[in-house]
């Protein structure tokens, strides 16, 4: 197989096992937490230190990659997140899963920037979008089909092959890297800046959970705020201490790149969005519905499909359009079926869900492939390692912020109607507040300029082409024109 397509199914293969691996523990939570002698409430709040241990050592993997290869990091963040996986199978009380769980998140941290400056660094940019096409669905399918495989794993074997699943994709993946990925790394590394990492790794930490548990009922309000309150604070502190290093873990100077900002700011907003649809959907179909874990991760499961029909696609709508000509209409059409989601009752069809769901998919898919790939569109190869750690931390803490968005709607409503349970009424306003949210990303995509990542999508060779033609035919004309003068003349 080229080059140009086997690296990027390496690298989803990874992203893939820690996306599903994320939300596959959702099912399996009250079948983990009585056989290791504990409730569920205590047990998800263990969970959440996957997420810390993400926030805090993401900061870290670009330095990393550039000082020892971003081969090497990606294999052995791979082993680290197996040896997780395993601590987590082997685990017989919550302390034993609280720091298997964090071994996971210090694996994952490193998998997903490293995985991606790896793509970077070996794949052509004219071949781009097509290889962040492949790596984008598994970040759309794991949310989708983890519930219903935990649910299925939990229910007709047992909730440690939730974990053990992973050891077999791991070594493959192990295996592929070392064979095809290139040793590249940096000749000269930056200085490593703990200072920077140590406020960075609080700021986000902080930020990242808090908004993870908000809306949630797991802490109380004082200590949700506190949370984001002390991490804000350590955030403020680091972007201070930022301007004053020339090697910051978390480099702000790239937002000086247009491409660069609309990815990481209007992809903030699209992202929170839709980051609320793996929360609010599975809650809508199981408990608005009356429908079982499985059976709503089977309705769910539309949304993969929609994202699989996507990535062939993908590069040739690009290339018809623009990066910023598509990504902001896009924008706005994925929130439509976002917003759409807000009519569902339990009367409507299942077969009517699952096609605005398989729809939806398509477009939300083909928008993360734009937001993915313009992001490095002006990126010089000397900065991709700090670009790619500046986009995954966006990312993460997107994807917490629309949880914490969905969750807090939801709880706004069921206070404004005197709700003291949850019904299938109490969704609707969540998932039009998170589609407006959405859809005001698109304002940003359309700062971009015009010929945005055209040597990527390809757009400037059709131009070219497309002026080229267009001359000719005016040279043509003009010969013909002259031509027929003479022949009057003559006449």
């Amino acid at each position: 197989m080229d080059k140009q397509r086997l690296i990027p199914l390496i690298v989803a293969t990874a992203l893939f096992m820690e996306n599903m691996d994320s939300t596959v523990i959702a099912t399996s939570l009250p079948a983990i937490a009585a056989d290791i002698g504990t409730s569920p409430l205590t047990l998800k709040l263990a969970i959440t230190s996957y997420l810390l241990s993400l926030a805090v050592f993401i900061p870290a993997s670009g330095w990393t990659a550039d000082r020892f290869g971003a081969r090497m990091v990606f294999a052995g963040a791979v082993g680290v997140f197996m040896l997780g996986s395993i601590g987590c199978a082997l685990s017989s009380s919550v302390t034993d899963f609280v720091f298997a769980r964090i071994l996971q998140g210090l694996g994952g941290a490193m998998m997903t920037p490293v995985g991606r400056l790896v793509l970077l660094r070996s794949v052509d940019k004219s071949a781009l979008v097509n290889a962040m096409a492949w790596v984008t669905v598994p970040a759309l399918i794991g949310p989708v089909i983890g519930p219903p495989l935990g649910g299925f794993i939990t229910t007709y074997f047992s909730w440690h092959w939730i974990f053990l699943i992973n050891i077999p994709i791991g070594f493959l993946g192990i295996f592929m890297a070392l064979k095809y990925i290139d040793p590249i790394k940096s000749e000269n590394p930056e200085p490593f800046d703990l200072y920077g990492l140590v406020l960075a790794g609080i700021g986000l930490a902080g930020i990242a959970f808090g908004l993870s548990v908000a809306g949630l009922n797991l802490l109380p309000w004082t200590v949700v705020a506190a949370l984001i309150t002390v991490g804000s604070i350590s955030m403020t502190l680091y972007v201070i201490h930022a301007r004053r290093t020339g090697s910051p873990v978390l480099d702000f100077s790239l937002l000086n790149l247009s491409t660069l900002r609309a990815s990481i700011i209007g992809g903030f907003m699209f992202r929170l969005g839709i980051g609320a649809l793996p929360f609010l959907l599975p809650l809508l179909m199981q408990v608005g519905f009356g429908l079982s874990p499985f059976q709503s991760g089977l309705v769910t499961f539309a949304s993969a499909v929609g994202a699989m029909g996507m990535k062939t696609l993908a590069a040739r709508i690009i290339r018809s359009f623009g990066f910023r000509n598509l990504m902001t209409v896009n924008a706005v059409i994925s929130s439509v079926f976002l917003a759409a989601c807000a009519l569902f009752t339990a009367a409507t069809p299942l077969l009517l869900i699952m096609i605005i769901l398989v729809v939806g998919g398509f477009f939300r898919s083909l928008q993360f492939t734009a937001i993915n790939t313009v992001a490095y569109a002006e990126v010089e190869p000397a900065q991709m390692s700090r670009a790619t750690t500046l986009v995954s931390v966006n990312q993460q803490l997107a994807i917490s912020a629309g949880v914490a968005v969905g969750a807090f709607s939801v709880e706004t409503t069921m206070w404004l109607h005197g709700a003291t349970e949850l019904t299938a009424t109490v969704f609707a306003p969540a998932f039009l507040v998170v589609s407006v949210v959405s859809a005001a990303s698109a304002w940003f995509f359309w700062q971009m300029p015009d010929d945005a990542g055209h040597e990527i999508s390809g757009r400037k060779a059709v131009e070219i082409s497309s002026r080229k033609g267009a001359a000719t035919a005016a040279v043509k004309a003009a010969t013909e024109g002259t031509q027929d003068a003479r022949d009057q003349r003559l006449g």
